[in-house]
């Protein structure tokens, strides 16, 4: 299949050729460059990283091969086992831990897996760091531990409970209201370590939980993507089981999305601009996501006082911004809520409990909720890549076809039309072009990427 080196990390499909596909070698090769890159930060006598993982099938032996790495470079491992993207993030930290790492290729099949790197405030890698790690890997300028210099591993079952008690703790999560309203939650964990957390969350804030695909074997039942085509079982289940609503988690738990009592998606766009209406009413401010993210989120941020910002697609951009311009929250168009008061990291839990806080406050169902927020409607397509595929030249070409309206080329190509926008990107972690687009009806969207595609084809003679 393939193996994608970036900024963010290394993902691949399990098996194969070596460089081809995330393989034994390669996980302990990138994890040694980490490794080494960590310990050129500061010269000290210990070194601690924070490893935990999704249960995707091959986690437990990519786990293995980063750790006994890490031990081979004299650096002590805290091990979470399975875990969250978030939860590994609080934890570094709250361990007062040199960096982190997660094994879990988020919302891609259960072939994938990956190797996201962090910082020793649990933040993604800059875009330098990132590179530098990349050049040690392929240099293989690593020196290993003596044998009375080789590290340990202590393994930690408590940061799930520990992240939950530090949601929980946050001044805008209303656990009495919440409590009062009684709601009835389905939750699809898709067998992953969502259906660890997700549900205790739940049940610590006094909500009654049924649970469909909760058992963390890492046999996904169906596309992890947290995308409405894929998630008919939970429709299904909301309905029978006459629920408030329905949630869902992609299999690292960084991505949140909601379904509505009748069964219907309350839109993975809605997400942020939800939780983001909920934290602006009561702490006013300014706001952050991606340039492929709803304008809904700025017309709520307008509303409420506040000045909003797009950055560059990619988690590491959009912390970058928000602490620019000290946004209160912030997030990504996929689900991603990002609450400072907490960390800076997408997180589905903070989401979950700042959601629930604000349908007890307004005392609404989520269609109604629903109903109070400007509607857009969005288009979310790929094209896939050849090698001999030349994307620069071709977004390049497409800029400069409409370089009489509002373009960027921050990050890749977006053009803003009076009512619509189409934003054109190589993917970071996968081999595609995404074509996003927005528009006031679903049909404009999707006629607008539909048109896209075909001029990109046409350019590229495919």
């Amino acid at each position: 299949m393939t193996l994608i080196k970036s900024i963010s990390g290394i993902r691949g499909t399990i098996g194969g050729q070596v460089e081809d596909n995330l393989t034994p070698i390669d996980v302990v090769k990138f994890a040694a460059a980490y490794g080494t890159w960590l310990k050129q930060q500061r010269d000290k006598e210990h070194y601690r990283v924070v490893v935990g993982r999704d249960a995707r099938i091959s986690g437990e032996m990519i786990q293995n091969l980063v750790m006994q790495t890490l031990v081979g470079l004299g650096i002590h491992v805290i091990d979470l086992g399975l875990s969250t993207t978030p939860t590994v993030e609080v934890a570094v930290p709250m361990e007062h831990a040199d960096g982190g790492i997660i094994l879990t290729a988020s919302h891609n099949p259960k072939q994938w897996n990956a190797l996201k790197l962090l910082n020793a405030k649990g933040e993604f890698l800059s875009g330098e760091e990132g590179k530098k790690i990349l050049e040690l890997a392929e240099s293989k300028d690593m020196t290993f531990a003596d044998v009375d210099s080789l590290g340990k591993i202590t393994r930690n079952d408590a940061y799930i409970d520990m992240h939950i008690d530090e949601v929980l703790d946050l001044p805008l999560v209303n656990k009495k209201a919440i409590e009062a309203a009684k709601f009835k939650v389905v939750v699809d964990g898709v067998n992953s370590t969502g259906g660890i957390a997700i549900p205790e969350l739940l049940e610590r804030l006094g909500v009654y939980v049924v649970k469909l695909y909760c058992e963390p074997n890492g046999h996904f039942p169906h596309n992890p993507e947290p995308l409405k085509e894929h998630l008919t079982d939970l429709s299904d289940a909301v309905k029978h089981e006459k629920a408030d609503l329905g949630i869902v988690v992609d299999p690292d738990v960084d991505r949140l999305a909601f379904m509505d009592e009748n069964g219907e998606m309350f839109g993975e766009e809605y997400t942020l601009v939800a939780c983001a209406d909920y934290v602006l009413g009561q702490t006013p401010g300014n706001t952050v996501s991606n340039m492929s993210s709803t304008r809904a989120l700025r017309d709520v941020t307008e509303k409420h006082g506040g000045t909003y910002q797009a950055s560059a697609v990619g988690e590491v951009n959009v912390v970058e911004l928000m602490k620019q311009t000290d946004a209160v929250i912030g997030g990504e168009g996929n689900g991603g809520i990002i609450y400072p008061e907490l960390h800076y990291g997408r997180d589905a839990l903070v989401g979950v409990a700042l959601f629930l806080s604000l349908l007890a406050d307004k005392n609404l169902s989520v269609s109604q909720l629903k109903t109070t927020y400007p509607l857009y409607f969005m288009s979310k397509k790929k094209i896939q890549l050849t090698p001999e595929l030349d994307v620069d030249t071709l977004l390049a070409t497409i800029a400069k076809t409409y370089e009489d309206e509002n373009v960027s080329t921050v990050d890749g190509v977006k053009i803003d039309f009076a009512d619509s926008w189409v934003h054109l990107r190589k993917s970071n972690t996968e081999p595609i072009i995404r074509i996003y687009t927005e528009a006031p009806s679903q049909m404009e969207a999707d006629d607008l990427a539909n048109r896209f595609i075909a001029e990109l084809k046409e350019l590229a003679g495919i």
